[in-house]
């Protein structure tokens, strides 16, 4: 198909008047489609209710440590979770605390208390003129809510094919001591599903940060959800490259079961250092006498060990797969006329795809869509204080809807591309 870019101006408005009919058509529809977050779909969740019969009333609340579930204590979770949630990170058994159902909260909290009592006696952010973290883009927009929460200043970092651009973090981190932490979706970082490669996470342990109490927020979101068995994606161990490099403190690391459980119900953890470990537990002994050992060993009782849940999680595969074929056969089918023009990843796991639009359409694409009866996340929102500065990045979440629904969001959303990158070229 011909370029919209070599397209006269008579053929862009040919092009733009039967575009606008097959959008009205699709209008008449009355679809009611999201792709907004990354939830995963009833079929998944439901091959997860085992869990409830895991741990019922004959079981012994008893876990082989010693630990009565039932009871306070155990701040740092039950020994038994602590080794699931470290196998599925590939961490030491022994650098991992378990907490609630989720690994937002725990990543708040952390900056949270970083922010009022400082970093292993550092001074308490709160107590400085200027806060500044760095945020690889496009990103994760619940990790850029937080620190913008408390007033810290985000600065963009471009993010190529194999990780964040590092020569810009090492200039950054290594120049000023404001600069306190880099948030970091490692393995198929969401939105662009890319995975940081080994030279980065090496770049990242070599970094010498003028600030004594910067860290790296490694949030490990995607570590086992793979979309291939036989081509995965594979991440160096961050903590071992830091203990490597002599910075055992530098990191801290999070993951957990939300999307391989239930997303409200699930279990997180968080693997650091012993040293930033302690000072994590010191204010955590005042905010929580433990958190939910009950649901803790009831995922140990269901997953058994890091093999129950890789197959686990080859059955989310098999749904997700079909998701993300549907929606990039779309995209390769239909925007052939704009292959010059826009861009999109071919992750190979994780949960979503990291579309790049015309500059200036994204804004345009998200609305029309809306209208047409498909859900999208806000343009922009893959930015800091959601301002994408070229208004082209658009994350396509393939997750809830089933695949014949996906095929259905996919036209209507090439359709809408389509329609926006005409009316943009005809300006």
């Amino acid at each position: 198909m011909k370029s919209y870019k070599e397209m006269t101006k008579e053929e862009l408005s040919a092009l733009k008047a039967d575009l606008e009919k097959q959008y009205t058509d699709a209008k008449g529809k009355g679809l009611s489609l999201n792709m907004a977050r990354g939830k995963p779909s009833p079929v998944q969740l439901n091959m997860s209710m085992g869990i409830l019969d895991a741990f019922s009333s004959d079981v012994d609340p008893i876990t082989p440590s010693g630990v009565d579930t039932r009871n306070y204590g155990e701040l740092i979770g039950i020994p038994e979770a602590q080794r699931l949630m470290a196998d599925m990170m590939g961490a030491p058994y022994d650098n991992v605390f378990v907490f609630g159902n989720a690994s937002l909260p725990i990543m708040f909290d952390t900056i949270s208390r970083s922010y009022t009592f400082g970093v292993l006696g550092s001074t308490p952010w709160c107590k400085l003129p200027k806060v500044k973290f760095l945020c690889p883009v496009p990103g994760y927009d619940r990790h850029f809510k937080i620190t913008e929460l408390f007033g810290i200043e985000m600065i963009n970092i471009p993010t190529n094919s194999d990780g964040p651009d590092m020569e810009l973090v090492k200039k950054y981190v290594e120049s000023d001591d404001a600069v306190k932490g880099i948030w970091c979706v490692p393995k198929y970082s969401n939105p662009s599903g890319i995975t940081y490669s080994d030279d980065v996470v090496k770049a990242f342990a070599a970094l010498n940060p003028a600030a004594e109490d910067f860290r790296i927020y490694w949030d490990n979101a995607y570590a086992v959800h793979d979309l291939y068995d036989d081509d995965k994606d594979e991440l160096l161990d961050i903590i071992e490259e830091c203990i490597k490099a002599g910075k055992p403190n530098m990191i801290f690391e999070f993951c957990s079961t939300s999307k391989i459980s239930f997303s409200g119900a699930g279990i997180a953890a968080m693997a650091a250092s012993k040293e930033n470990l302690a000072w994590v537990k010191s204010t955590m002994s005042v905010q929580t006498i433990g958190y939910d050992k009950m649901n803790q060993y009831r995922h140990v009782l269901y997953f058994k060990d890091i093999n129950g849940i890789k197959s686990h999680m080859r059955k989310h595969a098999d749904i997700m797969r079909p998701k993300f074929e549907a929606v990039l056969e779309c995209f390769d089918t239909e925007l052939t006329g704009l292959a010059d023009i826009v861009s999109y990843t071919r992750p190979k796991g994780g949960y979503f795809i990291s579309f790049n639009a015309m500059p200036g359409t994204a804004k345009e694409i998200v609305a029309k869509c809306k209208e047409a009866g498909v859900t999208l996340t806000g343009a922009g929102a893959t930015y800091p204080y959601g301002k994408d500065p070229e208004d082209s990045n658009i994350r396509i979440a393939p997750s809830f809807p089933d695949a014949d629904e996906m095929k259905a969001a996919a036209e209507i959303f090439v359709l809408c591309v389509k329609l926006a990158t005409v009316e943009k070229l005809l300006g």
